[in-house]
């Protein structure tokens, strides 16, 4: 059931039940009211009539009297006019079959001056009024009782035949029908309970249209704007004019939905966030797996390669001394010393790979001391840029002025950036561009230098292995060791070398180290 129905049905059957008991109060004050009015009317008729036929009674004229109570009965349509004399038997009455009657204490007209054991000879209206049925209609008829009193004109009359000490002579006891009263009460009661009812209709109509206004119209407002945001829309709002309960509380869910909307948003940039976070560090996290994969098979070379260096050391040593001795023999033929000379240097070349597995292999203490990778990188290019490989490349400095000087061994560092410029200019067969920058790391606490070439580049599958050792894509040319050493020797100085490259876009060698808290600022070369 729809709110309006149930909160009109409420209002109306409680103006019902209202306006009913208002009727029926109002309608019971208007008899008594009406009730009233008719024995004031009629007391006061009584004593007229007493009065009018006060000298017709001083001459005991009562032929007279008869005649004037029964003509004013006539005209005034009452019911009923008697005459009773103090024994209670009733003298005249408009009635002729009720002369001679004699009525007992217990009647109606006597009692209630005879209800105790000494007769009144004073009583108010009220206790000398009744309302009855008359036997003889059925109707309901009002009766009031007036006294007739001894007064001092009728004790010294000539006619008069009771002594002065009697107070009370008789009753004039009257009768009239209420039909009159009872219609109009009725007509009265009628035109109320239209006007109750027209009333009721008219405050129906205007609850319904105000609970439709007021109540429903922002209800249902509250209900669709409630259905919208557990439907997840929070760009809707409220539209009801604040001023009553219910335009504060539309402002509170106005408000409610705003702090949601918002909370979500913070919740999505947060899922945003830790989803990007996460991702950073799912790939840091490979980063390190592969960084700490490859140290430890580094590690676990370096140790095989160390054996097999000194066992393949001691052969070796011997070749090379065997053959030289061979070769120095003034008798040994030409043709068999060109041999010999061939033997002695690639026994050598074998040599100086055993020497590079051992350097490799072995634990090298670093000799720091603070220095610019800005002169590091001019020192280190000072030494291969007059090679062939460099005649058609350009060079290009991007140096940070003022870069913080770094501790490293100079030597090892070296090393490291004359591989990196060697694999570059090998990788940019017919020129190019080689770019060399420095910089202070974004977060103040490390140096950066960057080897960037325009060269072929690294092919996918070998960007994860050119770590590894002995790997090398140059064949004969190349033992695989370069940038293992190199990768081995940023590690031992605390910092990281990352590679970033695209077949026919060039290789970008990226070295950071981080800086000394007590080591001094040095400058960096400008170029």
């Amino acid at each position: 059931m729809k709110l309006t129905v149930k909160y009109t049905a409420g209002i109306g059957l409680v103006l019902v039940v209202g306006m009913l008991i208002y009727a029926y109060i109002s309608a019971a004050s208007l008899k008594r009211i009406y009730l009233q009015e008719a024995i004031r009317d009629m007391d006061a008729f009584n004593e007229t009539l007493i009065q009018t036929t006060h000298f017709q009674m001083l001459e005991n004229d009562r032929q007279q009297v008869y005649q004037v109570i029964e003509r004013v009965a006539a005209q005034h349509s009452i019911d009923t006019v008697r005459l009773i004399n103090k024994k209670g038997e009733i003298n005249f009455s408009t009635h002729p079959g009720e002369v001679g009657m004699v009525l007992t204490k217990q009647s109606d007209i006597c009692r209630m001056c005879h209800a105790s054991s000494t007769p009144l000879t004073q009583a108010t209206t009220q206790n000398r009024s009744r309302v009855f049925k008359d036997p003889r209609s059925g109707r309901e008829v009002l009766g009031i009782t007036r006294a007739i009193y001894n007064e001092h004109s009728c004790s010294t009359a000539a006619c008069h035949a009771h002594p002065p000490e009697k107070h009370v002579l008789g009753l004039l006891d009257m009768i009239v029908s209420l039909d009159r009263m009872n219609a109009q009460r009725a007509t009265v009661y009628e035109n109320t309970l239209k006007l109750t009812l027209l009333l009721l209709v008219g405050l129906v109509i205007a609850l319904r249209l105000m609970t439709w206004r007021f109540i429903v119209v922002p209800v249902r407002k509250l209900l669709a704007h409630t259905r919208a945001v557990a439907a997840g829309d929070l760009s809707r709002r409220v539209d009801i004019p604040p001023g009553d309960e219910l335009g504060n509380l539309a402002q509170d869910f106005n408000e409610m939905t705003v702090r949601l909307q918002n909370t979500r948003q913070q919740l999505q940039s947060l899922t945003v966030t830790l989803e990007s976070k996460v991702e950073q560090r799912s790939h840091q996290l490979e980063q390190m797996q592969s960084k700490l994969l490859r140290s430890e098979k580094l590690a676990s070379l370096g140790e095989l390669v160390a054996g097999i260096a000194h066992e393949i050391n001691n052969p070796l040593t011997g070749i090379l001394m065997y053959a030289s001795m061979l070769a120095d023999d003034a008798n040994t033929s030409p043709q068999i010393r060109r041999d010999l000379e061939t033997i002695v240097h690639e026994t050598q070349r074998c040599a100086g790979i055993l020497n590079n597995l051992l350097n490799f292999s072995r634990e090298v203490s670093l000799q720091k001391r603070p220095e610019s990778l800005s002169r590091l990188l001019d020192s280190s290019l000072a030494l291969v840029e007059h090679q062939a490989a460099f005649h058609n490349i350009r060079i290009l400095r991007q140096y940070q002025p003022e870069l913080p000087a770094v501790e490293v061994d100079p030597g090892q560092m070296t090393q490291v950036f004359v591989n990196l410029l060697i694999n570059a200019g090998q990788a940019m067969p017919e020129g190019g561009e080689l770019l060399l920058k420095t910089e202070l790391l974004p977060d103040g606490r490390g140096v950066a230098a960057t080897l960037h070439d325009s060269g072929v580049g690294i092919p996918p599958e070998n960007l994860q292995r050119i770590f590894d050792p002995f790997f090398t894509t140059k064949g004969a040319q190349g033992t695989g060791l370069g940038l293992s050493v190199s990768y081995g020797i940023v590690q031992n100085h605390g910092g990281q070398i990352d590679v970033e490259s695209r077949e026919g876009e060039g290789t970008t060698f990226t070295i950071s180290l981080p800086l000394s808290q007590d080591t001094p600022a040095a400058g960096g070369n400008h170029h």
